[in-house]
């Protein structure tokens, strides 16, 4: 396995200098007290990515000012007595040997009253298309006062010991909307032409580097394009990027995208990995300052070719540190085959934050819960049974073999995988059988004894004499109790993903939740012409904010046909009838009807085992059917009850 060596090769940014180019960008966590203080929880977060080997970690968008705040335990820098517990912060991180900065935030329109307390802020009086509050266009004095807000923030972060700071200037947050021609439509001096539009970000900066003096670390991030109509694009943000340089900033952070492209600000896994790096390569060629390159990297080998070309000088690793905070360390020590990889499902991470709740990861369990979570080793080891291979099987039966137990995993199929195999199957998702297949191999590294073509029965394991069982038997398809719903030309997802079904050329698929839609799509692309049936108002419900418009926009490109409002009532051969608005209807001439209409637990098991005297855990979706998230964090959290 070659040396990633431009990866590991030390870099400065300005006079500090970094072990290695590898970067953890700012993402709000959610894990501040609500008047922005540091938590224990927070700390402990950035000790892990800490002793992973990361060569600088930059803490999440800080708000400088109340009026700025976007969520609610965010991290807060608008005051001194917020400074002792940044400063803890800083010595925790500063003791495993990273360098940290933090970022300097004001979100502009694009926070939340509910959130501040006050109206919102921004140049002009125009909402948000997401959030969609009317912001009270600023005065020249609030504008004043605000630059001094960011360099107010900036003495802290100094005394508080942080080694450099970032001002947030993307994203369409206040900085970015003085400088886009989409946000910005002031007539006076700060609107109009670049020149004018670029003058507030200019201020903060000026105000920010006679704050922390000639000497200290500022890095500027900017959202090269904001991959909107009417927005900034990379010929403007050149001409920027050439300005920042001449007022003294030392690296550029670039990034893309605002709240109504959200897409671009965290990437789904249908965005190839490197997506932004045409950006940085762009934004190089015009300083002569580090650049740091982002957009759902999560490869090594991806991240060296990009420093080997020359497109940018340091890699931020996202999303990919919540999935594997040592993936530096990994890097360094040529152990690029253990690293568990991001899969850019955003189940856990942006679709919790933008519900307001703390982050968390759907292949780590442990982010934002590393103090729950210590993976310790356990007094007396004990000998356990896990039944089923899927994910939350294989991530309990890692755990306990971390920790020292002796692990038997039992699997009834010729293969481990449970639904993963499933989900990874429609278009675009490839990247879940990463997941998968690092699962995999933690069974081959820690030596678990797995048994393929297992079936479990509760004289099977009283046979076993295991001292604790973990049952992790899954789901099964849901049938519905209607006349037809198991006749010749029905079938399941599951059967049509796995590709143990013939589907005909005219197919409905009962069901237009994300496994539906996503069916529907895997079929749309075979040629198959295929119309979905949802009973409630939309489809791609239970999918994510990011996740879901594109799942919809493919759909329509594929000429898949959408029905909802729609309850199914009977299936007659080529015929499916439905009540709508109160009315009955039907649709005919189809080869193959698909059911999607959900799962249900495979519990037979457990209830058998109650009343058996044998200790047991059900974890999963043999609990209940949910998402990857919930059967990860529940295998996570019985490894540590074992």
């Amino acid at each position: 396995m070659r040396q990633l060596t431009a990866l590991t090769s030390p870099i400065n940014i300005g006079n500090l200098e970094l072990k290695n180019r590898m970067v953890m960008p700012p993402m709000v966590t959610n894990y501040a007290y609500s008047d922005g203080s540091v938590t224990d929880r927070l700390v402990a977060y950035h000790v892990e990515r800490a002793k992973g080997g990361v060569g600088l970690i930059i803490v999440e968008a800080s708000y400088v000012h109340p009026s700025g705040k976007g969520f609610k335990n965010q991290v807060g820098i608008y005051s001194d007595r917020l400074i002792p517990g940044l400063r803890r912060l800083v010595e925790a991180v500063h003791a495993y040997g990273a360098k940290i900065a933090i970022q300097l935030y004001h979100g502009g329109r694009q926070s939340k009253s509910k959130v501040t307390g006050q109206p919102l802020l921004a140049p002009s009086p125009i909402p948000c298309a997401t959030i969609g509050e009317i912001p009270k266009e600023l005065t020249r004095e609030e504008i004043a006062s605000l630059i001094q807000a960011f360099a107010q923030a900036a003495r802290r972060a100094k005394a508080a010991g942080f080694d450099a700071v970032e001002i947030h200037g993307a994203h369409g947050y206040l900085i970015n909307e003085f400088l886009s021609p989409y946000a910005n439509k002031r007539t006076d001096e700060y609107g109009g032409p670049l020149e004018n539009r670029m003058r507030f970000p200019l201020e903060v900066v000026r105000a920010v580097r006679q704050a922390v003096g000639p000497e200290y670390p500022i890095i500027y991030r900017l959202s090269a394009d904001e991959k909107v109509p009417g927005g900034l694009t990379l010929e403007e943000t050149r001409t920027f990027a050439k300005k920042l340089e001449q007022e003294g900033v030392n690296a550029l952070h670039v990034s893309a995208g605002i709240y109504e492209t959200a897409a671009w600000i965290i990437q789904p896994m249908y965005f190839p990995r490197g997506c932004l790096v045409d950006l940085a390569q762009g934004i190089k060629s015009a300083v002569s300052i580090p650049v740091i390159a982002v957009g759902r990297i999560n490869d090594p080998e991806v991240a060296e070719s990009i420093l080997a070309a020359g497109k940018a000088d340091l890699i931020s690793f996202g999303r990919q540190l919540l999935a594997d905070p040592e993936t530096p360390k990994k890097i360094m020590e040529g152990r690029l085959d253990e690293i568990r990889h991001c899969i850019a499902c955003c189940q856990a991470c942006i679709d919790e934050l933008f519900l307001d709740h703390a982050i968390g990861c759907t292949v780590n369990a442990r982010t934002g819960f590393e103090r729950e979570f210590p993976l310790d080793k356990v007094k007396r080891s004990r000998k356990v049974l896990v039944v089923g291979g899927g994910p939350a099987g294989m991530e309990v039966a890692r755990v306990a073999a971390l920790r020292g137990h002796q692990v038997t995993l039992w699997e009834k199929e010729s293969e481990l995988g449970g639904q993963l195999p499933l989900a990874y199957a429609p278009p675009q998702k490839g990247e879940i059988a990463t997941f998968r297949d690092y699962l995999v191999g933690q069974m081959e590294r820690l030596k678990i004894n797995v048994q393929l073509n297992k079936e479990a029965t509760l004289e099977a394991i009283r046979q076993e004499k295991p001292d604790v069982v973990v049952l992790a038997t899954g789901a099964r398809p849901a049938i519905p109790d209607i006349p037809g719903g198991e006749g010749e030309k029905v079938v399941t997802s599951w059967d049509v993903l796995r590709g143990k079904a013939q589907v005909g050329k005219k197919v409905v698929v009962i069901g237009g939740g994300l496994v539906g839609c996503e069916t529907a799509e895997y079929l749309a692309e075979k040629g198959h012409k295929v119309t979905i049936l949802e009973m409630l108002p939309k489809v791609a419900g239970d999918s994510g904010p990011l996740v879901a418009p594109l799942l919809l926009k493919r759909l329509e490109k594929q000429e898949v046909q959408i029905i909802t409002e729609a309850e199914l009532t009977a299936i007659h051969g080529d015929r499916v009838t439905y009540k709508r608005n109160g009315q009955e209807e039907s649709l005919t001439g189809f080869d193959t009807v698909v059911l999607a209409v959900g799962s249900r637990a495979n519990d037979t098991l457990a209830h058998e085992m109650e009343g058996s005297g044998i200790d047991y855990y059900v974890i999963g979706d043999a609990v209940s059917p949910r998402r990857i998230t919930q059967a990860v964090f529940e295998a996570m959290r019985v490894g540590h009850e074992l």
